[in-house]
């Protein structure tokens, strides 16, 4: 598994897509945090990371396409086949690579805060508002690690549908088009009048699920949930897999 991972990783900055995926995600990120809060003189960072989880539509699929879809195009997917390492080792080696890349981003990520807190920490000097520190240094911990999160079952997803075909771009595409569907979800919502429907809508949604960490609420539902989908979809890749090596 270790042997799977650092390969992994070293790829992704052998092909660029690490930079890439690096520089696209903190420079939006850096404007981002300019406008929502900086530019707009608030300490609220909700729209903020609203916004971060969508892009990630558009970014995660750059880690995950080539997972598993890169190894069938170059025909050494019977390498890993047969390899020593076993199926389960594999998937979770590539998913500990595309997950480390993605935390390696939102902790970059953490400098864009450095001014909010100096401007929070001015006011605690000046007493205009006290408390603050605190409560800005908590909001960012509890969005970070919702990120973290929702970004591990996205990365779960891609890897599964990569693990489907050797097309890189269809991988890509038809992760976009998950992952915005169960991110953005509960906009279907307003249109139903069903309570059930609403209710299972919104109990499926990432953005549903999301919400308590962007209020500073640490939600052990919502913890549970995004362990479970990262745990389903990489037991569903292993499957593949398994189904591969013995098929």
């Amino acid at each position: 598994m270790l042997a799977i991972f650092k390969k992994e990783l070293r790829s992704y900055f052998l092909n660029a897509i690490g930079y890439v995926y690096l520089g696209v995600f903190l420079a939006v990120s850096a404007l981002l945090c300019c406008y929502t809060t900086l530019g707009s003189g608030t300490y609220d960072t909700s729209n903020y990371f609203s916004f971060i989880s969508i892009i990630f539509i558009i970014l995660i699929p750059l880690l995950t396409m080539r997972l598993f879809a890169e190894e069938k195009k170059l025909r050494t997917e019977q390498l890993l086949l047969t390899s020593p390492v076993s199926i389960g080792g594999m998937v979770i080696g590539k998913f500990l690579a595309a997950f480390t890349l993605f935390a390696i981003g939102i902790l970059i990520s953490l400098v864009n805060f450095v001014p909010l807190m100096i401007y929070a920490n001015l006011d605690v000097v000046n007493d205009a508002y006290a408390s603050s520190v605190g409560p800005v240094a908590s909001m960012i911990f509890s969005n970070m690690l919702g990120l973290l999160l929702l970004g591990a079952a996205f990365i779960a997803v891609g890897m599964f549908i990569s693990s489907l075909t050797e097309n890189q771009l269809a991988a890509a595409i038809v992760t976009v088009a998950i992952i915005a569907t169960m991110l953005l979800l509960n906009l279907v919502n307003t249109y139903v009048e069903n309570y059930a429907v609403r209710f299972v809508i919104s109990w499926v949604c990432f953005l549903s699920r999301f919400a308590p960490f962007q209020s500073g609420i640490f939600d052990p539902s919502a913890l549970l949930y995004f362990f479970s989908i990262t745990g389903v979809f990489l037991f569903l890749t292993a499957r593949v897999y398994d189904k591969r090596r013995w098929g």
